[in-house]
């Protein structure tokens, strides 16, 4: 079997259990009554992130490198990659657009979101600046401790 799939059985396995289950997601989306909402949601998704958000965050990319260098562009990019992701899932919370349905079902009010979010954004950017800090006084003082080349 190795020799003609390329790879293992458990492979195999894992690969057929995903396409099942998402075959099941799209069996229940195609048999509900919003199979219209979802292919626009969808479609427009793939849309705004392809032609839009993928060139941004490419020339930002770029611009960090460029401007940071490779050795500190991924303590850039981790925090922004948290802060983004929270602003993704939590955004209807963070620019207060919850309904009533939200505070009547959870009890919370959506007033101090935005502000969580920027103490945790700030939060992630200091503690990767931290680290950053760390690794360079650590790569400095290994450097100073190797004896001159001859």
């Amino acid at each position: 079997m190795r020799k003609l799939y390329r790879a293992g059985p458990l492979h195999l396995l894992v690969h057929a259990a995903a396409f099942a289950v998402a075959g099941y997601a799209l069996a229940q989306i195609l048999s509900s009554r919003f199979v219209e909402n979802f292919v626009i949601w969808f479609v427009g998704a793939a849309l705004l992130h392809d032609l839009v958000l993928v060139p941004l965050y490419s020339a930002a990319d770029w611009l960090a490198r460029r401007e940071l260098g490779p050795p500190a562009i991924n303590h850039v990019r981790v925090p922004a990659l948290l802060s983004g992701l929270l602003l993704l899932v939590y955004f209807p919370l963070i620019f207060v657009k919850a309904d009533r349905t939200y505070v009547n079902a959870t009890g919370h009010h959506v007033e101090g979101d935005a502000r969580n979010w920027l103490l945790l954004t700030a939060g992630f950017f200091l503690a990767s600046g931290l680290v950053y800090l760390a690794r360079l006084i650590r790569h400095r003082s290994l450097r100073a401790r190797r004896p001159p080349a001859r």
